[in-house]
C-alpha cells in the first residue's frame, strides 16, 4: 500500500512551524474571522429561539391566548408546543444538506432566513394553539438550516489552525442568543404585571425581536458575503475559488499557502469525481435521473462505505450524547426545574434561569480560544465528567430534600448551583465541540450531506428530549437527573474509545484519518496520482525549498471556469 511522504505532509510542516491558534490566530485571520462571526448570526437565532420559547410558556398572557389547549401544567400539550420546532428543524437539516450543494451556501442562508421569518410572523399573529404549532414548525425548518449552514460555512472558509475556533463561534453565538432571550424575557415579564392582566407585549416582544437579526443575516449574505471556496470548486469555478481563498487569507493568488490550499481542495474534488465515475459508471449523464441516483447513492454510501460509516457514526452519536446529556431539558424547562428546587415565584425562577444563559455564554468563550490548542477529545472528556458530576449532585440533593425544600432554601440554591456548573461544563465542551467535529470529518463531495445527517440526529434527539422531559420531570425529577448523568458518562467513554482526534488536520486530510490502514490501495493510488497531475506534490516540495511565486498553469483551468473574471465581495 502506498504511503504518504511526511516531508510533503502539511500536518508535519505545521508541527514543525505551527501557525498561531486561539485569539492570536483569529486576529491574524481577521477577514475570515469577521465573515465567520457574521455567519454566526444564524447560531444566535438558533439559541435565541431555544431560550425564548421556554420562558414565554410560563407567561399568563401567553397561556390565556392559547387556552383551553394548555393550562400551564406539565404534560403532552406542553411537550408538543416545545418539541414541534425540533420536528421542523429535523426536516430543515435534511433538506438543507441537499440544498446547500444545489444552490450554494450563501443562497441557502437567504432561503433559511425567509422561512424563519415566515414562522416568526405566524407566531406573532397567534390567536390559538394552531398558530403556535404551525409557526414553530416553520420556524424550526429555518433553525434546522442554520444549525447545518453555520458550521458548514465557517469550516469551509477557515484555515485548519483556527477552524475549531471559528466553527465554535456558532455555539458562542448560540449561547449569547440564549442569554439575551432569558433577560429580554425577564424584562418583558413585568409589562402590566406578572399575573392575570399581563400585556400581550410581554410575549410578543421576545418573539418579534427575532425578525431583526434574521433580516440582517439575509441581507448580508445576499450582498456582502463570499461563497464557500469549496463549493465554488465543486461548481467548477476554479479561478473564483482561488481568488476567494486569497481574499480570505488577505494575500494574493500567488501566495504559496493559497496555492497549496487551492490545490488541496481541487485534489479532493477531483478524487471524489473520479471515484464516482469509477463506482457509478451508469449515472454519469447530465440529467435528473443520473443526478438523483448519484445523490441517493452518496447518502447510501454514508452507511455502506466503511470509512464514511465511521464518520457518520461519529456525527450521529456525538449528537445523541449531546442531547441526552440533558442540555435542552434544562434550556426548555429551567423555570419549572428551579421551581422544583423550592425557588418559588416566577420572578425568582426566571432570575435563576437567566444565570444559566450567562454562565453558558461565558463558558463558551474559552472554548473558542482553546479548542484548537487542547484538542477536541480532551475537552469533550473533561467537560463530560463535569456535566455528569453536576447531574448526580442535583439528583442527590433532590432525593435528600425533595419533601422539605421550604425549610432548606440553601439546599435549593445549592442545587441551582449544580445546574449552573453543568451549564458551564456544557458551554465549554459538548456544546461547541460536537458541532466542530461533525463539520470537519466528512469529505468535500459529501460534506453538506454528512453534516445534515449529524444535524438531523441532533434535532431528532432534541425532539425526543423536548417531548419526554416534561413528563419525566413531573414523574421523578431526581430520576431525570440520574438518567442524564448516566448517559453523559456513557458518552464520555464512547468518545475515549471511538472518536479520533481531528485537531490541526486539513479538511482534505480527514480521508487519511478515517481510512487509516484500511484504505483501499486503488483509492490511495488514485489520490496520489491526482495530486501529481495537478501539481500539488511538486508545489509542496517547492514550499520546502523556495517561495517562488510562479503559479503552475494547470492550477486553474480558465476554460472550465465560467466566473474567471467575476469579482468577489471583500
Amino acid at each position: 500500500m502506498a504511503t504518504v511522504d511526511d516531508g510533503n505532509d502539511p500536518s508535519a510542516r505545521r508541527a514543525q512551524d505551527p501557525p498561531p491558534t486561539g485569539m492570536k490566530g483569529i486576529l491574524e485571520n481577521g477577514k475570515t474571522s469577521a465573515i465567520a462571526a457574521f455567519a454566526a448570526l444564524g447560531g444566535f437565532l438558533h439559541g435565541y429561539n431555544q431560550g425564548m420559547f421556554g420562558q414565554i410558556l410560563t407567561m399568563p398572557s401567553f397561556i390565556d391566548r392559547i387556552e383551553p389547549y394548555y393550562s400551564g401544567s406539565a404534560g403532552v400539550q406542553q411537550g408538543l408546543l416545545t418539541a414541534i420546532l425540533e420536528l421542523g428543524a429535523w426536516i430543515g437539516t435534511l433538506v438543507n444538506g441537499w440544498l446547500a450543494d444545489a444552490v450554494g451556501r450563501r443562497k441557502t442562508f437567504v432561503i433559511a432566513c425567509v422561512v424563519f421569518t415566515v414562522g416568526v410572523i405566524v407566531q406573532a399573529c397567534t390567536q390559538n394553539k394552531d398558530y403556535v404549532l404551525a409557526g414553530r414548525f416553520v420556524t424550526g425548518i429555518g433553525v434546522g438550516a442554520f444549525s447545518v449552514l453555520v458550521p458548514l460555512y465557517n469550516a469551509e472558509l477557515a484555515p485548519p489552525e483556527v477552524r475549531g475556533a471559528l466553527v465554535a463561534l456558532q455555539q458562542l453565538a448560540n449561547t449569547f442568543g440564549i442569554m439575551v432571550s432569558y433577560w429580554i424575557r425577564y424584562g418583558t415579564n413585568f409589562i402590566r404585571g406578572t399575573d392575570q392582566g399581563q400585556s400581550d407585549a410581554a410575549w410578543l416582544i421576545p418573539i418579534c425581536i427575532q425578525l431583526l437579526p434574521s433580516t440582517i443575516l439575509a441581507s448580508g449574505m445576499l450582498i456582502f458575503m463570499p461563497e464557500s471556496p469549496r463549493h465554488l470548486m465543486n461548481e467548477g469555478r476554479e479561478r473564483k475559488c482561488s481568488e476567494t481563498l486569497a481574499r480570505l487569507r488577505s494575500t494574493t493568488t500567488d501566495d504559496i499557502g493559497v496555492r497549496i490550499e487551492f490545490l488541496e481542495i481541487k485534489a479532493a474534488r477531483d478524487f471524489e469525481r473520479r471515484r464516482l465515475a469509477r463506482d457509478f459508471p451508469d449515472y454519469q449523464g447530465d440529467n435528473f435521473k443520473s443526478k438523483f441516483m448519484i445523490g441517493w447513492n452518496e447518502y447510501k454510501s454514508l452507511i455502506t462505505n466503511k470509512s464514511l460509516y465511521k464518520r457518520t457514526r461519529v456525527a450521529v452519536f456525538l449528537m445523541v450524547f449531546q442531547q441526552w446529556s440533558g442540555i435542552n431539558a434544562i434550556l426548555y424547562y429551567a423555570p419549572f426545574i428551579f421551581q422544583g428546587f423550592g425557588l418559588s415565584g416566577s420572578t425568582i425562577s426566571l432570575l435563576a434561569t437567566g444565570v444559566v444563559g450567562i454562565v453558558m455564554f461565558l463558558a463558551t468563550i474559552p472554548a473558542v480560544h482553546y479548542v484548537d490548542r487542547f484538542g477536541r477529545k480532551a475537552i469533550l472528556i473533561a467537560g463530560g465528567f463535569c456535566m455528569a458530576f453536576s447531574h448526580f449532585g442535583v439528583a442527590s440533593l433532590i432525593i435528600t430534600y425533595n419533601h422539605d425544600w421550604p425549610k432548606n432554601r440553601a439546599a435549593g440554591w445549592f442545587a441551582a448551583g449544580f445546574v449552573w456548573f453543568y451549564a458551564f461544563g456544557f458551554g465549554c465542551s459538548w456544546g461547541p465541540v460536537a458541532w466542530i467535529i461533525i463539520s470537519e470529518v466528512f469529505p468535500l463531495g459529501l460534506r453538506a450531506k454528512g453534516v445534515s445527517i449529524g444535524g438531523s440526529s441532533n434535532w431528532l434527539n432534541n425532539f425526543a428530549v423536548a417531548m419526554s422531559t416534561s413528563l419525566f420531570i413531573a414523574s421523578s425529577q431526581s430520576g431525570a437527573f440520574m438518567f442524564f448523568g448516566c448517559v453523559t458518562l456513557i458518552g464520555v467513554f464512547w468518545v475515549i474509545f471511538k472518536v479520533p482526534e481531528t485537531t490541526g488536520r486539513t479538511l482534505e486530510q480527514m480521508d487519511e484519518l478515517f481510512s487509516g490502514r484500511g484504505v483501499a490501495e486503488a483509492d490511495q493510488t488514485l489520490n496520489e496520482r491526482i495530486r501529481d497531475e495537478i501539481g500539488l506534490t511538486a508545489l509542496r516540495n517547492e514550499e520546502n525549498t523556495t517561495d517562488s511565486a510562479v503559479v503552475p498553469s494547470n492550477q486553474v483551468d480558465p476554460n472550465s471556469d465560467p466566473d474567471a473574471i467575476e469579482m468577489i465581495p471583500s
